[in-house]
């Protein structure tokens, strides 16, 4: 069990460094309300599920070991980021009227699950860290798999709370179409952000 901990507690202050992930929640909170930022964070939680599976399995190694199919990912998830950022900047200088929707056109769970699963970034942190604290005379998958649900339970936790935060701070009982303009745009430079964070590390 203190192994678990000590995981716990080495991965922490990784969640909260900013990355692409905290920023796409926080543009969905910015945009619409907690609960996307909430339903977003499933998304990336799922996201993880499945880097937690590869690593588990070995199957990570094969992809690092790649460097054309590690660069084919890394710049699909860099593409992916300016597809929503540019999706959200077109509308602040979109004529139509824009109106906040209690279920909007676009998933925030599917964006979510994609941000996560084609971040390389976050891949190559759950590769370098979680098999240090994986015991190799005892059965590698099991700890894998137990070290990964603590790493998603962890990123649930944390940025379930910070979308109730970040909602407090930015949410409005009315915006009108200027406001949401700024609020599409400064979501669509977050994203942007993201993606040249990826682009400069």
């Amino acid at each position: 069990m203190s192994v678990f901990a000590l995981f716990a507690l080495t991965v922490i202050p990784l969640i909260f460094t900013p990355g692409p992930d905290m920023l796409f929640i926080l543009s969905q909170v910015m945009g619409k309300d907690a609960k996307a930022g909430m339903m977003a964070t499933v998304g990336v939680c799922s996201g993880y599920l499945v880097h937690s599976i590869l690593v588990a399995l070995g199957i990570a190694a094969i992809i690092v070991s790649f460097p054309i199919l590690f660069e084919t990912i890394r710049w699909l998830g860099i593409a992916y980021l300016l597809y929503l950022s540019a999706h959200l900047l077109r509308s602040v200088f979109s004529k139509n009227t824009l109106r906040i929707e209690e279920k909007s056109a676009s998933n925030p769970v599917k964006k979510g699950f994609f941000t996560a699963l084609l971040n390389p970034k976050g891949m190559l942190i759950y590769f370098a860290i979680l098999p240090q604290f994986i015991d190799k005379s005892a059965n590698t998958v099991s700890q894998g798999l137990i070290l990964s649900f603590i790493f998603i339970g962890l990123i649930f936790v944390v940025y379930c709370s910070l979308s109730l935060i970040f909602a407090r701070i930015t949410q409005k009982t009315e915006i009108d179409e200027r406001k949401q303009k700024w609020i599409d745009g400064t979501s669509g430079g977050l994203l942007a952000l993201a993606a040249s964070w990826l682009i400069a590390n």
